[in-house]
């Protein structure tokens, strides 16, 4: 039997593909327009005629970038703090939603761990505060300073907690049976299956450690220690308040302002597009589905 598709059916398949590429091209077409003024000419960015492709094609405000030895250091104590930074936060949010998600019958007091957690969600120490204990713990200019103080989001924690919740109690219940003890539900029970949770929590962690700029710049005493995002919101400034050298100036001749931010920007923008893909899989995908028959 061949099954013909209504009217109503083919106007809404074509609305729905014109919706979605409308969609689709408001969230691309800023980054190509990006990419084009980075790739452009002074005069051409400067004249706003740069459109999606580049005019007057040059790769200045790259090489810009390229050879400054803060760039480079500046790129590499970001890696740093996303690897370490993710690693920690991802252990202390499954350590703390693990016990959590247990009912108050196999967790003594859960009610109240849950409220003093919560709490922390809705009201601060304060940045003062918060400063002051960086300091006289003398994490300043380290990249603890940059890790510790945020080493437990519990926004994530929630997330991960009402997912595992979420899981059959079957399975739980089954390995209980054959002896599992609470490490071995979790590391072999709970988070095999939440992977899609895990790899949502891990891409947010992974964009606020990378797009993080203000902790930068409040910790470290010297901008030769600056993450990625702290140097280049600091670089547009110091070019223009503070003394470069002759070879900077000459550089600097062949970029306009704009050229260089937009590039700053793309090369921010840049490592997370690539990290995206491998991890949208787990948005849509539900390991749990089909796991028990009741």
């Amino acid at each position: 039997m061949v099954y013909k598709a209504s009217w109503s059916r083919k106007l809404f398949t074509v609305f729905n593909v014109v919706f979605l590429t409308v969609i689709l091209a408001l969230g691309i077409l800023p980054f190509i327009h990006m990419l084009a003024i980075s790739l452009s000419s002074t005069t051409a960015a400067a004249a706003a005629e740069v459109g999606l492709w580049p005019v007057g094609f040059s790769l200045e405000a790259y090489r810009y970038l390229g050879q400054k030895a803060e760039f480079i250091h500046s790129l590499g104590v970001s890696v740093e703090r996303v690897v370490l930074g993710t690693a920690i936060n991802m252990l202390f949010v499954v350590i703390t939603a693990y016990p959590l998600s247990r009912s108050n019958a196999q967790f003594r007091h859960r009610t109240l761990y849950v409220w003093f957690f919560a709490v922390t969600m809705f009201f601060g120490g304060g940045l003062i505060p918060t400063y002051v204990i960086v300091k006289e713990t003398h994490l300043l200019d380290t990249i603890w300073a940059l890790i510790l103080p945020g080493a437990l989001n519990v926004w994530n924690a929630v997330m991960l907690l009402n997912f595992f919740r979420g899981i059959p109690k079957e399975l739980d219940e089954a390995a209980t049976i054959d002896g599992a003890g609470h490490w071995t539900l979790l590391w072999r029970i709970y988070l095999p299956v939440s992977l899609p949770a895990l790899a949502t929590i891990t891409l947010f962690t992974v964009v606020g450690h990378w797009n993080a700029w203000f902790d930068g710049i409040l910790y470290m005493n010297s901008p030769a220690h600056y993450p990625l995002q702290s140097y280049l919101s600091t670089l547009v400034t110091s070019i223009n308040k503070q003394a470069i050298s002759l070879d900077d100036l000459k550089r600097l001749e062949s970029i306009s302002e704009k050229t260089l931010r937009t590039a700053q920007i793309f090369l921010g923008a840049l490592p997370i597009m690539l990290v995206y893909p491998f991890l949208q899989k787990f948005f849509i995908k539900g390991i749990t589905v089909g796991s028990v028959k009741e």
